[in-house]
């Protein structure tokens, strides 16, 4: 296991390459099922150009899909100060007192104790700026009996990765994002992310997948704003890993248990749901529910106990994401599909298109 002790080293240069701009998807495909799927087999080494409609085709009756069903919260908000200066926040989570923590940029002159509004809403909720904390990091104290989520619904904005570039004044790009970047299947509030590979399923499709005989199983994991950190290591070992929640029922474990027994796959929806497929597998074997922070980190030669079939986006160059992709299939191989992805003109990460490793 990787998330502690002894580690293997692993050079981050492995996880360079060349991407035109182009290709960072700005928004969703006009439908979501409409995305292209490079199909890769870790076998052969094959590559083949198919559409996410044609999943249902690589499943066998007997095999579990598992989804994450967390749920993003419109986690950007903008605070304003008795200036009229106005400061930009990402909510992270909150601590065992309520306060949240988050994320402020333009906060240099912000003073510890400074009283400010939500931008929209400055007299409904007032935030105190209790403490600064390292890298942009704050405690703020949030006036009323809502929860974090309840106001952030209120005065938030869907939390798009910083490569997404969006004009704040276009109210029907923020309205789309709301439900795009989404998964039709979310029911947790916790994520400040999407679990991306998620995105491409609609209901249809996922009823096409029930009916080949495929049990759908359903996991948690909040994704955080980690996930979006570069790698600032040379050596992965050296890479202290962000923590994000991570849950397994005790009905998901004693089906995903099963299924092995009778000789069905797990494919894992996204590298969020790998995740805590192989964090309960190191902590239970699946012999009962599983919860609790999770800083699991899946680099080459991490050896997957949990996962058989992968569905996954094109990830950032020096991710961690990446890092879990090609120790799943092989540095080579994902060398060689990202670069069939880019001369194939595929489009990469949040928004864009899918990659199915069987």
């Amino acid at each position: 296991m990787q998330g502690s002790g002894e580690r293997p080293h692993f050079a981050a240069r492995e996880l360079e390459y060349a991407l035109p701009e182009e290709l960072i998807a700005q928004h969703p495909a006009t439908e979501r099922s409409a995305s292209r799927l490079l199909v890769v087999k870790r076998a052969d080494g094959s590559l083949a150009d198919e559409s996410i409609e044609d999943l249902p085709r690589h499943l066998r009756a007997g095999d579990a899909l598992v989804l994450n069903d967390t749920r993003v919260l419109p986690a950007k908000f903008e605070l304003e100060r008795s200036t009229g200066g106005h400061i930009e926040g990402l909510f992270l989570q909150t601590d065992a007192d309520g306060r949240w923590q988050v994320l402020l940029r333009g906060a240099q002159r912000l003073r510890e104790g400074e009283r400010l509004g939500f931008a929209g809403a400055p007299t409904r909720w007032e935030v105190v700026a209790e403490r600064r904390g390292e890298r942009g990091g704050w405690t703020l104290r949030v006036s009323g009996d809502e929860s974090a989520a309840e106001i952030l619904g209120v005065v938030g904005r869907m939390p798009l990765p910083p490569y997404i570039k969006r004009n704040r004044s276009h109210d029907a790009e923020d309205v789309a994002d709301m439900a795009r970047y989404q998964t039709v299947y979310a029911e947790r509030d916790g994520a400040v992310a999407a679990p991306t590979a998620g995105l491409h399923f609609t209901p249809e499709l996922l009823q096409r997948v029930e009916a080949a005989g495929v049990r759908i199983v359903r996991v948690t994991l909040h994704v955080g704003y980690g996930t979006f950190a570069p790698l600032e290591v040379e050596d992965l070992a050296d890479h202290v890993m962000h923590r994000e929640y991570a849950e397994m029922s005790a009905e998901a474990a004693a089906d995903l248990t099963a299924i092995r027994a009778a000789g069905g796959r797990i494919l894992a929806v996204g590298t969020t749901s790998a995740r805590v497929l192989e964090s309960a597998w190191h902590a239970t074997r699946w012999r009962g529910a599983y919860a609790g922070e999770t800083d699991l980190f899946c680099y080459p030669p991490y050896a997957f106990g949990g996962v058989d079939v992968l569905l996954t986006n094109f990830h950032l160059p020096r991710s961690t994401l990446l890092a879990l992709v090609m120790a799943f299939a092989g540095q080579e191989l994902i060398r060689r599909a990202y670069a069939h992805a880019i001369d194939g003109r595929y489009r990469f990460f949040s928004y864009g298109d899918a990659m199915l490793i069987v």
